[in-house]
């Protein structure tokens, strides 16, 4: 996948409608500072497109990134973030669950845990609710470039058991610094479309 174009073309919030696209998209989930915008950013060669919020769990839009015009990129926001309240967590899950049923062009949500820690609560519940949805998330374990690549089967086994993953589930490494994992994902985007034009 060469990715030559690239712009954020719809921004949503919890009120706002959910665009009726007519190419292919692809979502990305992960809790707050796990590294979801550096992953979108690198794989739309960007430096700063995607931007991380000062204040983690404060992004509460869903953004829509252009890709080529021939697919969307999706940034939904930060979950599990401790200090944001009952209300706007609600919020979230309703926006989110929202562009879950109504999209017709979702492809694949890609769920990003940091591959350097066990998963947490909220990191199962994100899987379990993804499923419950009628997706197969697949995960990208993030910040691979921290850890010793002796420890990597380690860690990746660690986030299979630890959200009890379905047996088919791919889990690609993933590091914004050293781009491991990104070869993998462009490989795996190219697949997803190719599934989309043969429907």
């Amino acid at each position: 996948m060469v990715i030559k174009n690239v712009s954020l073309e719809t921004v949503i919030g919890v009120s706002s409608k959910i665009p009726e696209n007519s190419m292919i998209e692809i979502a990305f989930a992960g809790k707050s500072n796990v590294g979801k915008s550096s992953l979108i950013n690198t794989l739309m060669n960007r430096k700063s497109l995607a931007r991380t919020s000062s204040q983690p769990g404060k992004t509460q839009t869903i953004n829509f990134y252009n890709i080529n015009d021939l697919l969307y990129f999706v940034d939904l926001p930060g979950y599990g973030y401790a200090k944001a309240n009952i209300q706007e967590k609600e919020k979230w899950g309703k926006m989110v669950e929202r562009y879950l049923h109504q999209s017709k062009m979702l492809r694949a949500i890609f769920l990003l845990i940091d591959i350097r820690h066990d998963p947490s609560a909220n990191d199962k519940q994100m899987y379990e609710w993804i499923l419950s949805n009628g997706y197969h998330p697949i995960i990208i374990a993030t910040k691979a470039d921290k850890i010793k690549r002796s420890q990597l089967q380690k860690q990746i086994s660690a986030i299979r058991q630890g959200i009890h993953v379905e047996d088919k589930t791919i889990v690609i490494p993933f590091s914004a610094q050293t781009k491991q994992g990104k070869e993998d994902i462009y490989e795996l985007i190219d697949s997803l479309m190719e599934q989309a034009g043969g429907e």
